[in-house]
């Protein structure tokens, strides 16, 4: 794939406290989403398989009849013939961005895998001594027309893609995090690929200009690691790439703790180096070689399945909870004068803001949006309805809606104001590596919360523990998890020793 355009000019001097005007430009051409080529295989699997089982129903059908002899059995051998060659069609790199760029050079390992199918089919069924059962004229015509239709579809296809990466809106977006004659080899290397879905968006160095020239193989310098963490805020960049030497150790390192951050894979170029590891320590762009180090959490089919969840489970609860939130309202409103609703800003996926909507516990000319000052035992804000909401937490039932629409989790690090603070600190003052909690969406309840750490966060310590606990959640998410923090959540919302 094309890489970005190339820059002549250097990037300009930062402007105090963000990046300079050329990196904002770059990353407002990289505001929108791209389609993931994982996902797109994905949806593409399904898609071929239905493809197959619908041929070779339509064959059966025009053939033999509707459900008029094998009824269940030739439906059968047809959906796991389906099934068998789509999982062949992944042993053969079928599902691969160059095969779905190139079905012309890639119909030769289709073909194998579709006869291959068929082949275990007929020994199975002479194993079985069932193969004088089934027509092999009609399973003669699937061949060919399933055949046929899978390639007509990959032609399709194939323009559609070309299309997408022409366009921008099928690719990874890569940033290389180092300069210098390293960098140029690296990008050199890579664009030598031929149908990869790498688009270079930039180079970022800590080192100045003699050191670190502005312009490496045609790519701008945009400037310095720190300002990398603002400008993947605002991009939607898939990942780093770090250039440097592998025997750079401690520079290295001193690199990926600042920018592990972030919600993106973070890999070390092995392209240059005399070091061999162990294959599965490899991912390739191409034939060029890199070391994983951090994997994006929660990324393409793992983000469709939680997504489902919270639908799924935001409607449940909204449907349960609806008569106790009516009632709720209805309490707040002869209570204390002002609305039902309490919103408040706090950091969400990537430190994006987002907006969050609570049941108003404190007196409406005494709220406090921007948590500046955290609620305390009997603190006088609170109203006598409030008190009761937050010690039982219904004040956070509305909470059901954000999440059903999308800027919250069901289950997740809790999201915190945006300006809230401990001792005058704000947390990621308090905590190295605090904003590594908004690698994942935040939730309405969390792993820290079930295991005693919700309530005020008075001190640093509590701050850490929480930190701790939702960066645990991060690295070790899996469905059943978030499952079991779900259910286990209304059991330790009975202890309501922190909650005022």
């Amino acid at each position: 794939m094309d890489a970005v355009r190339k820059f002549e000019a250097p990037a300009e001097q930062p402007h105090a406290g963000g990046m300079n005007e050329v990196a904002r430009q770059v990353a407002t051409q990289y505001r929108r989403d791209t389609m993931s080529a994982a996902m797109v295989g994905g949806v593409l699997r399904l898609a071929e398989f239905a493809l197959l089982l619908l041929s070779g129903l339509a064959v059966y059908w025009g053939y033999i009849g509707f459900f008029t002899h094998l009824a269940w059995q030739y439906p059968l051998v047809i959906g796991f013939a389906s099934a068998l060659a789509v999982v062949l069609f992944e042993v053969a790199d079928g599902y691969q961005v160059a095969a779905l760029m190139r079905p012309l050079a890639s119909f030769g390992r289709l073909l194998l895998a579709w006869a291959t199918s068929f082949g275990l089919m007929a020994l199975a069924a002479f194993l079985m001594k069932m193969s004088g059962e089934y027509s092999r004229l009609l399973f003669g015509i699937w061949f060919v027309a399933g055949i046929a239709s899978i390639f007509g579809f990959r032609l399709i296809l194939s323009l559609l893609i070309r299309r997408w990466a022409r366009d921008g809106r099928m690719e990874r977006r890569a940033v290389i995090v180092g300069g210098g004659k390293a960098a140029e080899t690296l990008i050199r290397a890579v664009e030598k690929q031929p149908y990869n879905d790498i688009r270079i968006c930039g180079i970022f160095d800590d080192r100045d200009d003699r050191r670190s020239p502005p312009i490496v193989a045609g790519y701008p310098k945009l400037g310095t690691v720190p300002e990398l963490i603002e400008f993947a805020r605002v991009a939607h960049i898939d990942m780093l790439i770090v250039s440097l030497p592998i025997t750079a150790e401690k520079r290295v390192l001193q690199l990926l703790k600042k920018l592990w951050v972030l919600p993106v894979d973070i890999r070390l170029s092995a392209h240059s180096s005399q070091l061999q590891f162990r294959p599965r320590s490899y991912s390739f762009i191409g034939s060029v070689p890199l070391l994983d180090i951090f994997d994006k959490p929660i990324n393409d089919w793992d983000s469709v399945a939680k997504r489902a969840f919270d639908i799924v489970f935001s409607l449940i609860g909204i449907a349960l909870f609806s008569p106790v939130m009516l009632a709720t309202a209805i309490a707040i409103k002869l209570d204390s004068k002002g609305p039902v609703l309490f919103k408040q800003q706090r950091h969400g996926f990537n430190n994006e803001v987002i907006e969050v909507y609570k049941f108003r516990s404190m007196y409406a000319d005494q709220s406090d949006p921007t948590a500046k000052k955290t609620v305390t035992k009997n603190d006088p804000r609170v109203t006598r309805v409030g008190r009761f909401i937050r010690k039982t937490s219904i004040d956070e039932l509305p909470q059901f809606f954000n999440a059903l629409f999308g800027s919250l989790s069901l289950v997740g690090p809790r999201p915190h104001a945006v300006a809230a603070q401990s001792h005058n600190l704000l947390y990621n003052e308090v905590v190295d590596g605090y904003f590594a909690r908004h690698r994942v969406k935040p939730g309405v309840t969390g792993w820290a919360q079930i295991n005693g750490w919700r309530g005020e966060m008075d001190t640093n310590e509590k701050i850490r523990m929480r930190t701790e606990y939702d960066l645990f959640y991060i690295e070790n998410w899996s469905m059943l998890f978030d499952l079991k923090i779900l259910l286990l959540t209304p059991i330790r919302l009975l202890d309501t020793e922190n909650a005022y």
